[in-house]
């Protein structure tokens, strides 16, 4: 699904040296602003979430924009929100949600727009601070692809097989520890595992640092009695892949080297027997290297 947005985004890379992020950081989580240690990303939330779930929908407005920034190895200072439901019921209920992950997360919410009597939308923008920040295509042929993810959790009521809530029976001090192990451990490359799943996001790494990967499916951690199919491709809550990392040791996270990066492009499955399938023949996103 994200294989069109190298052709629809073309035109916004070549408008300015520092559009999408700029050479180094293109397809990244999240965007530098240029000559300061701010990292600003943003993200959506699909409106059948909304509709269906509307507190999960706003908890999760802010935890994807926490993920985009503890990928860079930053830490999140600050929310806006843009939201928007049919009735000051359903608006309040989103931003219940939104406001109980800030507070979980200890961010402030700074502002935003709020809009009575349309279709349900919402979207976060977070700002982060870091002066040393983890690229998304950091990564090299060669460099060990490591998974950090916490099996903490259930599958989310109504979204069974596709998110995975780790994190709202999380304290607020655990959820800051998840987010800061990055920052703490400097990987050459990071991403945060998303709606695109395991492998998905590991083509994404590897695309935006011009390599392919093999993946080694019995070395990823996952939880116990769960449909493994559906643990490679959902949202996993809280899930990290890196390249080149040293040890990241957590009480609450499972660290694993599952693969490396390798110089042909695309995304092999390697499993317990020895054979080896294709996941991915092209880039991810079209966007290309970084």
């Amino acid at each position: 699904m994200k294989l069109p947005l190298g052709d629809v985004l073309a035109g916004i890379r070549d408008d300015h040296p520092e559009a999408l992020g700029g050479d180094g950081w293109v397809g990244d989580d999240g965007a530098l602003v240029s000559g300061t240690d701010v990292v600003v990303a943003t993200d959506a939330i699909l409106p059948a979430l909304i509709d269906k779930d509307p507190e999960w929908a706003g908890w999760c407005g802010v935890l994807v924009n926490v993920n985009d920034l503890s990928a860079m190895g930053a830490r999140a200072v600050g929310l806006m929100d843009a939201v928007s439901a049919a009735t000051p019921s359903a608006v309040r209920r989103i931003v219940s949600g939104l406001r109980s992950a800030a507070v979980a997360w200890d961010v402030p919410v700074l502002g935003g727009h709020t809009q009575l009597r349309g279709a349900s939308s919402l979207a976060v923008t977070a700002l982060g601070r870091t002066t040393a920040p983890i690229p998304g295509g950091g990564g090299r042929a060669g460099h060990r692809l490591g998974l950090t993810v916490d099996l903490h959790g259930r599958w989310r009521r109504g979204f069974e097989g596709r998110q995975w809530d780790s994190t709202s029976t999380r304290t607020g001090e655990e959820l800051r520890h998840l987010a800061g192990l990055l920052a703490a451990h400097r990987p050459a490359a990071a991403k945060d595992v998303s709606m695109a799943g395991i492998v998905g996001t590991t083509a994404m790494l590897a695309e935006a640092s011009g390599t392919g990967a093999r993946i080694d499916v019995a070395d990823i951690p996952a939880p116990p009695d769960v449909a493994f199919g559906d643990w490679l491709t959902c949202f996993p809550g809280y899930g990290m892949l890196t390249a080149d990392a040293p040890e990241i040791p957590s009480p609450l996270a499972h660290s694993a080297t599952i693969g490396e990066l390798s110089a042909e492009p695309g995304v092999v499955l390697r499993w317990p027997d020895g054979v080896e399938t294709r996941a991915l023949d092209t880039d991810a996103t079209g966007l290309g290297q970084a």
